[in-house]
């Protein structure tokens, strides 16, 4: 019974710290963006300001609807969004449900907050959300791919590596970094794979030049378009926790390390700089697939999103696939 009190402490306490990150990290963004276009820009506390105002408005919901499904999905977006972030290491600790779920567990969260914003989008009856739904099904299933070939690529290694223990586990993973069990064919095999999951930050994140699901000046916001008041706030928070959940992954995946195992630290000083190490990591990995990106490029059109990431980012998984097969029989 206390153990489970502490779990449960422990999972309230981690949600709460991860939602304030992923709304500053989301000010952050929108800041550096704006500047990057030579803009001023919102202040970084303008997301807290945004969802104050929102659960202050009235939460109205189209007569088309239906409205227990169009009223619900909002909820599972962020729910699910939060749960990711129990199942994998978060501030340089193990994740607290490590013994109750792998990365297998983690990618099919993962696809929770897409396809609950695309259900939401059909159950409010309107024709642009629709539009937007079946741009982010489809965007969706384009990029699934990419995760597959990622998760089967990291887990056929560890498995060779480590075969008595659980490869698709993150306590495997995070154990020993991919990038010391290969040789020069392998370590660019992992190069492309890390490359691969870059590329699929802005489609998660639902940002240029991915971000066909909402378009503004095409669809009027799209999936979000008869959202208001209460959902439209969780499911800006939904969003932010999802960027936060998918580049906390990659750097579990890719860049396990800690601080600490770098550097000599004492005591009590060890966890917080490791904390730290590990939101300077995701915030670097977020900028770099992110930030950077949907501040330089423009959207692109639904058949060109899905060739890019069908044809382009899954063959260049397949590649990097395909060097560390060849690096194992080396």
């Amino acid at each position: 019974m206390i153990e489970l009190l502490y779990l449960a402490a422990s999972s309230f306490l981690l949600i709460c710290v991860a939602l304030f990150i992923a709304l500053v990290f989301n000010g952050i963004e929108r800041k550096l963006v704006a500047r990057m276009q030579a803009r001023i820009g919102p202040p970084i506390i303008q997301p807290f300001i945004d969802i104050k105002k929102l659960f202050m408005k009235e939460n109205i919901v189209p007569d088309s609807a239906i409205p227990w499904l169009f009223n619900s999905m909002p909820a599972v977006a962020l729910a699910s969004s939060l749960i990711v972030l129990l199942y994998i290491p978060f501030g340089g600790m193990p994740a607290l449900l490590q013994n109750y779920g792998d990365l297998v567990l983690v990618l099919y969260v993962l696809l929770l907050p897409s396809l609950a914003l695309a259900i939401g989008a059909f159950a409010s009856g309107s024709s642009f959300a629709s539009i937007g739904a079946q741009r982010e099904v489809v965007l969706m299933m384009s990029y699934e791919f990419v995760l597959s070939v990622v998760a089967i690529s990291l887990a056929w290694l560890f498995s060779l590596h480590c075969p008595q223990a659980n490869a698709f586990a993150f306590s495997t993973i995070t154990s020993r970094p991919a990038w010391f069990m290969v040789g020069g064919a392998g370590f660019l095999g992992l190069i492309l794979l890390f490359i691969s999951s870059l590329a699929v930050v802005p489609a998660k994140a639902g940002k240029l030049p991915a971000d066909i699901g909402e378009a503004k000046t095409e669809i009027a916001e799209g999936v979000l378009v008869e959202y208001s008041g209460r959902n439209l706030a969780l499911l800006y928070m939904a969003q932010a926790v999802r960027v936060l959940a998918f580049t906390s992954l990659i750097v579990a995946l890719f860049l396990p390390w800690n601080l600490s195992s770098l550097i000599a630290i004492p005591g009590q000083l060890s966890m917080l700089a490791d904390f730290l190490f590990f939101l300077v990591k995701v915030f670097m990995v977020m900028f770099a697939s992110s930030i950077f990106v949907s501040a330089v490029t423009a959207r692109l059109k639904v058949d060109q999103a899905a060739r890019f990431y069908i044809i382009v980012v899954f063959l260049l998984s397949l590649l990097g696939l395909l060097l560390i097969g060849i690096d194992m029989l080396m």
